[in-house]
């Protein structure tokens, strides 16, 4: 399971999110993935959204760079680059997410790459993509969120557009660019050659909303229900109810279903037709009866009646639910000064197993010597090259 992909040799120069998660599947499956740092370490490192630390360790350096290897480089420093790009040339794959164009300068872009090494799969991770209006713009979670529509389509209608709270582009354009790869390492024992694949940010939060763009698409206009419903695009119910004591998210019912469950006939003089016009009258119908019963009762009554629904879990239920520990979702490893750090596993299952953690994420430059000694770099040439700061 875990050398599903072994012998294959990735060089990451990757940072932030997108990149490290894409790289970290394919370190998961057995790849050898080479993590290429700044002498001050990986953004990622010392960095943290609620600039929380455990005992001064990134809990953000820790859920993506699991099972790779890390060697220190100067790309300021022709001799740096030049060991780079020895690395590089016996390499598999090549990942990247910096600016569109910052490789090219160094002499490792891809045409540059390629004409040497061309069973390489260069893999350019971006915000917008490698050309184009929007080419130079910064590229984060929340700005592509706004930019393509998701944060519009999210929240009550008539209250202020809302983000999903989580960074879903930058995970969804994580897992786009290694499918990328694979495809292209697939087609490569075919054809003999590699490639060029591209994942952005912005393509990755379009193909999140592949259903409600085909609809905007073909001409259907939708707006946001103000009654709560949590897709511009559904008919009700489709969203989350109070209950007495909680919340209940409920999806797809029929008005004849919500006549028996609820026992009001009040939902048999609707023209099932209308649903989707009637979305906010019919919210509003049930979430005057869903006050009246605790959170547990309505689960029972629901299941006995099978509906569609679920809990509304906060991250303390999330990480004791019966069936994400039945699914192995966590691993942990041991940190010299952090101590235990729990992470999420790797999301696919091989032969009824999840990969994971065979190597913990590493220190700054741990591999460099090593790496260095792979490419035959040994003695007063290595020791030339950590004195002159060229790699560390």
């Amino acid at each position: 399971m875990s050398g599903m992909l072994s012998g294959i040799k990735v060089v990451s120069f990757t940072h932030f999110l997108q990149g490290p998660s894409a790289s970290q599947l394919l370190a998961d499956l057995g790849a050898d993935v080479v993590k290429v740092e700044p002498h001050g370490g990986a953004f990622e490192r010392s960095w943290t959204g609620p600039d929380k630390f455990i005992e001064g360790y990134s809990p953000f350096f820790a859920l993506a760079n699991r099972n790779v290897r890390s060697i220190v480089a100067d790309l300021k420093n022709p001799e740096g680059v030049a060991v780079v790009r020895s690395l590089v040339l016996e390499a598999d794959v090549l990942i990247e997410s910096f600016r569109p164009g910052t490789l090219d300068k160094l002499g490792l872009g891809y045409e540059q790459l390629a004409a040497e090494n061309p069973r390489l799969v260069f893999a350019s991770l971006s915000g917008y993509g490698s050309d184009g209006p929007y080419r130079d713009r910064p590229g984060q979670d929340v700005l592509v969120q706004a930019l393509s529509g998701l944060a519009m389509a999210t929240g009550r209608g008539g209250a202020d557009p809302t983000p999903v709270g989580a960074c879903v582009v930058d995970q969804h354009a994580a897992v786009l660019g290694a499918f990328g790869i694979l495809a292209a390492l697939h087609g490569r024992e075919r054809t003999g050659r590699g490639g060029l694949v591209e994942s952005n940010l912005l393509n990755a939060a379009l193909d999140l909303q592949i259903e409600p763009l085909a609809y905007a698409l073909n001409g259907f206009s939708s707006s946001r229900s103000t009654s709560g419903v949590s897709s511009p695009f559904y008919n009700a119910p489709y969203g989350v109810f109070a209950t007495s004591d909680g919340y209940l998210c409920i999806s797809l019912t029929s008005l004849e279903a919500l006549e028996r469950v609820f026992g009001d006939a009040w939902f048999a003089t609707l023209d099932p037709g209308s649903r989707y016009e009637e979305r906010d009258a019919i919210n509003e119908r049930i979430a005057a009866h869903m006050h009246g019963r605790s959170t547990a009762g309505w689960s029972e009554h629901f299941t006995a009646n099978k509906m569609w629904f679920a809990p509304v879990n906060g991250y303390d239920e999330v990480i004791v639910d019966p069936q994400v520990l039945h699914n192995d979702s966590f691993d942990a490893f041991e940190h010299e000064t952090a101590g235990t750090i729990r992470t999420l596993k790797h999301p696919i299952m091989y032969d009824g197993e999840r990969p994971g953690i065979r190597t913990a994420p590493p220190e700054l430059g741990q591999h460099t010597r090593e790496v260095l000694t792979a490419l035959g770099v040994e003695g007063p040439d290595a020791e030339a090259l950590f004195a002159s700061g060229a790699v560390g």
